[in-house]
């Protein structure tokens, strides 16, 4: 697996100039976002304008006591990562064991490993060298925002050496076929999804490593996590720390309480927004577009992704609120970096965006703030006299989804006992010592609906239902209709000859075949 290079490409072309802004804020120039492959591999061709960019590896479209032999202190500082890559755990898998970088999802329910070589990993799970490695006999293929693969479950046994002194018996795909999955630069080669059973490929049925390790090593169903990345070079050539802990939460990762927002629905780890607000400022949306069709929390999306309409809002009160003129509106999709000169940082000249979640008491809510060093995000270094960034808000088609861009100035906790997800300030979301996160409350929820979840959103099991009572429908009309098809024939036609086959009698005879 080759690391990223440490320099972006930087063609400084005219048409990429945005004009000089008036005195108190200068303007960036912006750059296209594209980020030099490491050498001794082969470049990818530059995209013609119009033409769909490829998949980055900076786009990737998770309060007991354990009655376990688990060891909170030990999980501290257990991932690795960045918000561009996503945060990756070790783990031991099979007998010898094998060790595997896995990338810690809370937006899926599937644990799988590389099972062969590619180009973007340098280790792979190899099932036969395992002894202990059992096959089950079915394929399974799992779909992303972002990347699909297809892999053959089995069972083996896994260690979590920063977690664990034990071994457990988990279902886990071997991987041989991959789209768009696994990208260059990434240093992970497997995925641990820690969303619900409900969202587990090819069902529900097949039995998620969080809940084997729930099982077997008898701890509380909840799991906190910490990723460290505040304020650090998105996709650069080292690595953050964060911590995932399995079975409660670790005081020393947070201060302050613990806020808490309802789970709505137990597939994904679905909340409730009610409101944003940009600068102080209400975007004065129905509550409803926040939710449309669904508002998550995924530790393995990079960015805070926002419905059309609510993206579209920020961007607007976002430039407005800026002092500085005109931003090219590559920059606001993605496409472009907005690049200072070294002695300067943008983070002054773009507002708050804070997020209000509905408290447990529903008449209550809460609020998560996020100060611009968490989604004005640096890039790697250029090595030249200026530095680049990027917007980490994106729009999406079908959820907010609060990934990495949030999460990054938060403690979360996944407190599945409880239906609940809790947030907390988090010791590591600092800048120069300087919070870059915060979280405030309780406030009124007088004025917002009671209920700010789309009355459509069902989960898949309920669909299969519906699919299956109108398929029993169909079937039953079906029979009927045949029934009355045959019975007057029977009563037209006089006995014949039972060796004697006609034309009609055949036919009925191979549609029912």
């Amino acid at each position: 697996m080759g690391a990223l290079a440490p320099a972006l490409l930087l063609p400084l072309l005219a048409p990429w100039l945005l004009r000089p802004a008036p005195a108190l804020a200068p303007a960036p120039f912006t750059l296209p976002l594209r980020v030099a492959v490491p050498s001794g591999r082969r470049a990818a061709p530059v995209p013609s304008p119009g033409t769909p960019a490829p998949p980055r590896a900076d786009g990737l479209a998770l309060a007991l006591e354990p009655a376990g032999a688990a060891n909170f202190l030990a999980m501290v500082d257990n991932l690795q990562g960045d918000a561009g890559r996503g945060y990756y755990l070790d783990v031991l898998i099979g007998t010898p064991p094998q060790k595997l970088q896995i990338l810690v999802d809370t937006g899926s329910s599937n644990f799988a490993v590389a099972g062969g070589p590619h180009e973007y990993i340098d280790s792979y799970f190899d099932s036969e060298r395992s002894s202990t490695y059992r096959p089950k006999g079915f394929d399974v293929t799992v779909k992303y925002t972002q990347g699909s693969w297809t892999g053959s479950v089995g069972q083996d046994v896994v260690t979590i050496p920063k977690a664990f002194n034990t071994s457990f018996l988990v279902n886990v795909a071997t991987i041989f076929e991959s789209e768009n999955f696994f990208l260059p630069g990434i240093k992970w080669n497997g995925i641990l999804g820690l969303a619900y059973a409900t969202l587990a490929k090819p069902s529900s049925s097949l039995v998620t490593f969080f809940d084997s390790l729930v099982t077997q090593a008898k701890i509380p169903n909840v799991f906190s996590m910490q990723m460290c990345g505040a304020g650090l070079p998105v996709a650069g050539s080292g690595t953050n720390g964060g911590s995932l802990v399995l079975g409660g939460i670790e005081p020393s990762l947070y201060t302050g309480d613990i806020w808490y927002t309802p789970i709505k629905e137990e597939w994904y780890y679905q909340i409730e927004i009610l409101k944003l607000e940009i600068g102080g400022q209400s975007l004065n949306l129905d509550c409803r577009e926040y939710n449309a069709d669904k508002a998550i929390v995924d530790s393995g999306t990079t960015l805070l992704r926002l419905p059309q309409k609510v993206f579209d809002a920020v961007v607007d009160a976002v430039a407005r609120t800026s002092p500085i003129p005109e931003f090219s509106d590559g920059f606001w999709s993605g496409a472009q970096l907005a690049c200072w000169m070294d002695s300067e940082t943008p983070w002054s000249y773009f507002p708050k965006i804070s997020i209000y979640l509905r408290g447990e008491n529903a008449s209550r809510s809460f609020r998560l703030t996020i100060l611009p060093q968490l989604y004005i995000q640096p890039m790697v270094g250029t090595g030249l006299n200026y530095e680049c960034y990027r917007f980490g808000i994106s729009p999406s088609s079908n959820a907010l989804v609060i990934g990495a861009t949030v999460m990054e100035g938060f403690y979360v906790v996944f407190d599945r006992a409880r239906r609940r997800v809790g947030f907390a300030a988090s010791p590591c979301a600092e800048i120069a010592g300087a919070p870059v996160s915060e979280i405030s409350g309780p406030f009124s929820t007088d004025d917002i609906a009671s209920n700010c979840v789309p009355t459509h959103s069902v989960t898949e099991p309920v669909l299969w239902i519906v699919s299956y009572a109108l398929m029993s429908v169909c079937g039953f009309v079906l029979l009927v209709l045949l029934l009355l098809l045959l019975l007057p024939c029977r009563c037209r036609h006089p006995p014949r000859d039972p060796e004697v086959v006609s034309d009609e009698s055949s036919l009925v005879r191979h549609r029912w075949k």
